[in-house]
C-alpha cells in the first residue's frame, strides 16, 4: 500500500450544495429562512396539542411526534449546512459524521412509521366511524408509538456500527451537503457488499412497505367516500387526501430513487436536490399539510392565544 492509502481518515470535508459562490448569501437567508419556518410551525403544533385538551386524541398523538420527529430530522442536517455555508473549512470528524447519520436515518425512519400510523388512523375513523374509539384505544395507539421509536433506534443503530467497520482510507471528501450512507460507502476502501445488502432489504421493510401500506389505506379511503355520494364531502376528501398523498410522495419517492433505486446517471447536483426534498421541504410542509389547515387546530390556535 502507499503511504497515502494507509492513512486513515479521521475528518470529511463537506462539499455542500453545488451552487456559485456568488450565490451563497442568497441561498443561505432562503434555507434560514426555511428551517426558521420549520421549527416554528413544528413547535406550534406540539405546543397547541400539549396545551389543548381537545386535541388529545389518537390523530394528534401521531401529529405531535411526527412534528417532534421532523424538527429533529431538520436539525440533523440543516444547522451544519448554514455553519457550512459561512465556514471556509466544511470539515467534520469521523465520529461526527457516523453520529450525523444514525440521527438521520433515525428521525427519517420515524417519520416514516409516524406517517403509517396516521394513514391507519384516518382509515379506522372513515371507513370505521363507530367502532373507531374501540379500534384506536389509547393502549393501541401508544403501543404504535412506542414501537416507532423502538424499531426504528435498532434500524439506524444496524447501519451505524455497519458503516463503523469499513475502513476510510483515501479520499475524505463527500460531495453532499451532510453525512449521506450512500456517499460514505463510495468513499470506503474496503468491502461494501453486505451493507448495500442490507440496505437493501431493509429499506424495503422501513420504506416500500410502510409507502404501499399508506397507499393502500387512501384506496380504501376514497373508495368508502364515494360511497355515500356528497358533492362537498367528495370535494373535501379529495383535497384532505391530495395534498397528504403530495407530501408522503414527495418524501418516499425521493428516499426510495435515492436508496433503493439509484442510478448511474444521476448526476450530484439530482442526488443533492432530491436531498433537499425530503430533508428540507417535506419537514417545512409537514405542519401546516396535516395540522395547522384542519379547523381543530385553527380552533386551538384561538383558544390558546
Amino acid at each position: 500500500m502507499t503511504e497515502r492509502n494507509q492513512t486513515v481518515v479521521s475528518d470529511f470535508l463537506l462539499l455542500g450544495l453545488p451552487i456559485k459562490p456568488e450565490q451563497w448569501n442568497l441561498f443561505y437567508v432562503l434555507f434560514l429562512a426555511m428551517y426558521v419556518t420549520t421549527i416554528l410551525g413544528n413547535l406550534l403544533v406540539i405546543v397547541l396539542i400539549r396545551l389543548d385538551s381537545h386535541l388529545h386524541t389518537p390523530m394528534y398523538l401521531f401529529l405531535s411526534n411526527l412534528s417532534f420527529s421532523d424538527l429533529c430530522f431538520s436539525s440533523v442536517t440543516m444547522p451544519k449546512l448554514l455553519q457550512n455555508m459561512q465556514s471556509q473549512v466544511p470539515s467534520v470528524p469521523y465520529a461526527g459524521c457516523l453520529t450525523q447519520m444514525y440521527f438521520f436515518l433515525f428521525f427519517g425512519d420515524l417519520e416514516s412509521f409516524l406517517l403509517v400510523a396516521m394513514a391507519y388512523d384516518r382509515y379506522v375513523a372513515i371507513c370505521f366511524p363507530l367502532h373507531y374509539t374501540t379500534i384506536m384505544s389509547p393502549k393501541l395507539c401508544l403501543s404504535l408509538v412506542v414501537l416507532s421509536w423502538v424499531l426504528t433506534m435498532f434500524h439506524a443503530m444496524l447501519h451505524t456500527l455497519l458503516m463503523a467497520r469499513l475502513w476510510f482510507c483515501a479520499d475524505n471528501t463527500i460531495p453532499h451537503f451532510f453525512c449521506d450512507m450512500s456517499a460514505l460507502l463510495k468513499l470506503a476502501c474496503s468491502d461494501t457488499r453486505v451493507n448495500e445488502l442490507v440496505i437493501f432489504i431493509m429499506g424495503g421493510l422501513i420504506l416500500v412497505l410502510p409507502f404501499l401500506l399508506i397507499i393502500m389505506s387512501y384506496a380504501r379511503i376514497v373508495s368508502s367516500i364515494l360511497k355515500v355520494p356528497s358533492a362537498r364531502g367528495i370535494r373535501k376528501a379529495f383535497s384532505t387526501c391530495g395534498s397528504h398523498l403530495f407530501v408522503v410522495s414527495l418524501f418516499y419517492g425521493t428516499v426510495i430513487g435515492l436508496y433503493l433505486c439509484p442510478s448511474t446517471n444521476n448526476s450530484t447536483v439530482k442526488e443533492t436536490v432530491m436531498a433537499m426534498m425530503y430533508t428540507v421541504v417535506t419537514p417545512m410542509l409537514n405542519p401546516f399539510i396535516y395540522s395547522l389547515r384542519n379547523r381543530d387546530m385553527k380552533g386551538a390556535l384561538g383558544r390558546v392565544f
